[in-house]
């Protein structure tokens, strides 16, 4: 019980660390590149358009590296359906309807399908090579391309807003926090893999299970938090580009990396049906979208509908 206890406590606290540690290292990674005169376009593609995965990307290293790669793929994967479902379902009934442009959604929409595709092809082998993985991340730089011709605004509008940010902090100041932040990124992905371990071990539940269903929506809430804030600012286009760009990172580049470093197996019988789920789901909340423009509460309800529904579809599975 004990055990138990203080596991769930690393956990939370893990959450809570990451969190803070990578909002902390991206924005003032920022602040350090626009101050050196690093092109805007730089920036946008590479830290504001992986800056809130940065948790998963962390956690997909360590896990590998420790060689529990089921950790990675369960965050990763249940990182897209929580974000594309549950999060996009939670933001119009908190912030009020978002506006989309179709073309774009569409755009992106296809690229998060194909990443799904691609996962789905290379998780049922059961085993993920080096070259799987670098296939996984070098597609990403193929989606940015897209993303960012289709989302062109709304990222060169974040970068905007964090040049804005006015600071008489030096460059050394934003270099030390920056450095700082990503070492308690390290430490707090660390955190949440050993507890997840632990958890998976007292509970008698697989880590894939532990990591898809609760890890993944731990790390899926600098999303929310980033595009709560975006939308009351008014920039729908930021909101959506950061939701389905997170999900193509996370599709790609943060179940990857780690297993690019450490290839290993992915033994969880149930890493099969969540990705065919989650592809599906992802099927279903982009056709709503482009056909109907927007995401009102009506929308919101049906998509966290279909996130508990995964809840459903695991129990049988499972049994």
């Amino acid at each position: 019980m004990i055990k138990f206890i203080i596991a769930i406590l690393v956990l939370i606290c893990g959450l809570i660390l990451i969190i803070f540690c990578s909002i902390k290292a991206v924005k003032h990674s920022a602040l350090l590149a626009a101050a050196l005169g690093i092109s805007p376009l730089i920036i946008g593609v590479t830290l504001v358009s992986i800056g809130t995965d940065m948790s998963e990307i962390f956690n997909s290293i360590i896990s590998c590296s420790l060689g529990h790669g089921d950790i990675n793929v369960g965050d990763s994967v249940g990182s897209d359906l929580t974000q594309l479902t549950l999060v996009f379902g939670l933001l119009p009934l908190i912030t009020g309807v978002i506006y989309v442009h179709r073309k774009d959604i569409i755009i992106l929409g296809a690229c998060e399908i194909l990443s799904l595709m691609l996962i789905f092809s290379v998780v049922e082998k059961g085993y993920i090579t080096r070259l799987n993985a670098i296939m996984m991340v070098g597609s990403l730089g193929i989606f940015f391309w897209l993303i960012y011709n289709a989302n062109k605004e709304s990222i060169l509008q974040r970068v905007e807003m964090i040049e804005r940010i006015k600071t008489p902090k030096s460059n050394k100041f934003h270099l030390l926090i920056a450095v700082l932040g990503f070492g308690g990124v390290t430490l707090a992905a660390y955190m949440i893999v050993e507890s997840v371990i632990v958890l998976s071990s007292v509970l008698n539940i697989h880590e894939y299970i532990i990591s898809f269903f609760i890890v993944a929506v731990g790390t899926s809430l600098p999303e929310l938090a980033v595009d709560i804030n975006a939308l009351r600012l008014g920039h729908h286009s930021i909101a959506i580009g950061d939701i389905v760009g997170s999900c193509i990172v996370d599709s790609t580049l943060s179940i990857g990396i780690g297993l690019l470093l450490f290839p290993q197996a992915v033994t969880a019988s149930l890493a099969v049906p969540t990705v065919l789920y989650t592809l599906i789901a992802s099927f279903i909340v982009f056709m709503t979208i482009a056909v109907r423009r927007k995401v009102d509460k009506k929308a919101g309800i049906f998509f966290i509908s279909i996130y508990l529904m995964s809840y459903v579809f695991l129990f049988a599975f499972w049994i």
